[in-house]
């Protein structure tokens, strides 16, 4: 295959991906905010192209990319401690049903439309751009590893959604809103799609 037959970028899934019953988890930075939000705005299109209700997609905020990888851990860790006290609240209904003899049938329940349960993925949106001290390199290593910690310790997967750029036009074009007459690809999308296929991931 030559040069010019060589197209970047991920190939689509070899099925069809249905997120229908997924919940997802968006954090994302403040930092770079008008950069982030193209991208944020992205992964939400995505994610919605793939059948993920609105309801079920949860975005959250924190003000710069070191704060990512515990803030996505707190929400993961808070949305499975909150499905297993649904399931004993539940199961203690039954119980307290069965033995009053009430047979009403009815069980209490939490509102709303959106899924219960925990989260099936998260996503990690930030921007870094290389700066003229060593922040840059420190911030990039710790952020990246720590990412990669919160899909390891909590079991949910954890997409890596942080721009390591050494320009603001670098960041702009993989942020879909370069200043260009190509206003390059929205990465943001690339993150939603991969979030929806790892929490389908089966063996």
């Amino acid at each position: 295959m030559g040069g010019d037959d060589f197209h970047k970028g991920v190939k689509e899934a070899p099925h069809k991906l249905d997120g229908s019953s997924l919940k997802i988890l968006i954090v994302h930075t403040r930092w770079n905010h008008e950069i982030v939000d193209p991208l944020v705005q992205g992964a939400i299109s995505s994610l919605q192209k793939y059948g993920v209700q609105t309801s079920n997609i949860t975005v959250r905020d924190v003000p710069g990319a070191y704060e990512l990888p515990g803030a996505a851990q707190k929400l993961i860790r808070q949305s499975q401690q909150q499905s297993t006290n649904l399931v004993a609240n539940i199961v203690e209904d039954l119980l307290s049903t069965t033995t009053t003899g009430s047979g009403s049938g009815q069980h209490s329940s939490s509102k709303g439309s959106g899924k219960q349960g925990p989260f099936d993925a998260a996503i990690c949106i930030g921007v870094l751009i290389k700066g003229s001290t060593m922040h840059f390199e420190y911030i990039a290593d710790a952020v990246s590893h720590g990412i990669m910690r919160v899909g390891l310790d909590t079991g949910v997967p954890t997409v890596f959604g942080v721009l390591t750029c050494l320009t603001d036009e670098q960041a702009m074009q993989r942020a879909g809103i370069g200043r260009g007459e190509d206003k390059g690809h929205n990465h943001g999308g690339d993150w939603g799609s991969a979030a929806v296929e790892m929490a389908l991931l089966k063996i």
